[in-house]
């Protein structure tokens, strides 16, 4: 288990976070539950807002990545942090809004966006939009010539850095549905088609090699290749880019093949990347760009738990004992989707060795429905409280309600108080929008 002052056993024997035991949240507020830690989140984001301000002079922003894990709360830490946010989405860009979230500080990318959210983001006065496409640079031009503004954007790039992680979540690679290759001259030929619109401002590029990384080598690689670029650039249509987004994918821990990092290890990634901009600018004649970075799992990710109880066992002599819990792939579908590993704790009897290799599955009617099948616990009793560590990124975003389950609740927890950001589901939740057309009835 990855432990630190805010993650640990207490002397109860019990799995804590943020000063509360998870035995006590889960009698509280029931499970299935997802569990954040407050200060763990807050730590995080001053410390990739922090390293810019020492390393790079003050001249970067944090944009913490919605995807990871979107709700009002979220929004709320980042906005008493000071950094901004990106958004993909008109959903999460309202989620922020609602959040009071300062839209000058708002980011918004995707490869897809569609008229209302380009409408939507213009609405709300969103600082930067990202440019994936030609048509998308058609509508933003004409929504912002409507409007009578001008928008502030970047291009998507796609240096063909090819980080080592699963293919699914790689973005940066010759075919990916993301960007415009750099190598091909793909980026290029977008640079000085957005230069000829009126009601756009190009502000620079955006580059996003992947996710779970743990080599610093593939973001040097990244920032040397983006750089290369806007010097050509610079050197053939007369641009010299101000803004240099490097978006995210820094590594976490979930099971102890992966490297375990710490704030200082996080600062390292970051100095390096910064490191490699300052050097690659001086090299191609190069102002310093203004600096954004994007991370979004490794600011929640290990920051959220999820609290199970196990309701039944199957023990199938000589292939696989299964823990089935009430949760499953309606709260985290990672694992049916590319095979996440995680680590898992029994909250309740967390300091006992463990004694038996197990498969944690969920209540789904779906043979696939597993958090996973190589767990080694305490051998596990009717009742005890199952908690599925570092699922803080990307499992309440995946989360759905499939087979009509609820999508759990979540609580913030700091200094041992845990409040609610996203409530308990009902049955009523479920049916809301349902419609029996009166020829049915």
């Amino acid at each position: 288990m990855n432990t630190r002052d805010t993650l640990k056993i207490n002397e109860k024997g019990h799995l804590e976070i943020g000063g509360a035991d998870c035995v006590e949240l889960a009698k509280h507020f029931g499970t299935p539950l997802y569990v954040f830690d407050e200060a763990y989140i807050r730590r995080m984001m001053r410390t990739y807002q922090d390293t810019i301000d020492e390393e790079y002079d003050r001249n970067g922003l944090v944009l913490y990545a919605s995807k990871a894990f979107s709700c009002e709360a979220i929004y709320a830490i980042a906005k008493q942090e000071g950094i901004g946010v990106d958004v993909v989405s008109g959903g999460e860009l309202y989620t922020a809004m609602r959040a009071g979230f300062p839209a000058e500080k708002i980011t918004m990318h995707g490869n897809n966006k569609l008229p209302r959210e380009i409408a939507y983001a213009m609405e709300c006065g969103v600082g930067t939009i990202v440019i994936d496409e030609y048509s998308e640079a058609d509508l933003l031009d004409a929504e912002a010539a409507k409007r009578g503004v001008v928008q502030n954007v970047l291009i998507r790039v796609n240096p063909g850095v090819e980080a080592h992680t699963h293919a699914y979540v790689q973005t940066a690679t010759p075919d990916s549905k993301f960007g415009f290759s750099i190598g091909s001259g793909a980026a290029a030929a977008i640079t000085k088609y957005v230069l000829g619109k009126k009601h756009l401002r190009l502000k620079g590029y955006h580059c996003h090699i992947g996710s779970q990384i743990f080599e610093k080598q593939s973001f040097v690689l990244a920032v040397e290749k983006d750089l290369a670029f806007m010097a050509d650039v610079k050197k053939s249509l007369g641009f010299e880019a101000e803004v240099l987004n490097m978006g995210g994918g820094f590594g976490i821990w979930y099971t102890d093949e992966d490297e375990k990092i710490d704030a200082e290890g996080y600062r390292g990634y970051l100095r390096a990347l910064l490191s490699a901009v300052k050097s690659g600018c001086a090299a191609h004649g190069l102002k310093l760009p203004f600096v954004n970075i994007e991370p979004g799992r490794s600011v929640v990710g290990e920051a959220g738990i999820t609290l199970y109880t196990v309701g039944a066992i199957k023990d199938i002599p000589g292939i696989r004992k299964y823990l089935a819990v009430d949760g499953g792939m309606f709260d985290n579908p990672r694992f049916a989707l590319y095979q996440s590993k995680y680590t898992a704790v029994l909250a309740n009897r967390a300091d006992e060795k463990p004694a038996e290799i197990v498969a944690i599955a969920g209540k789904c009617c779906e043979s696939g429905d597993l958090i996973g099948t190589e767990f080694n616990l305490p051998k596990a009793n009717l009742g005890d409280i199952v908690a599925v560590l570092s699922t803080g990124a990307y499992n309440y975003s995946m989360a759905s309600n499939y087979n009509r389950n609820f999508i759990p609740a979540a609580v913030l927890v700091k200094d041992g108080k845990a409040e609610y950001i996203v409530k308990p589901q009902t049955y009523e939740d479920l049916v809301r929008n349902d419609v029996i057309p009166d020829r049915l009835r």
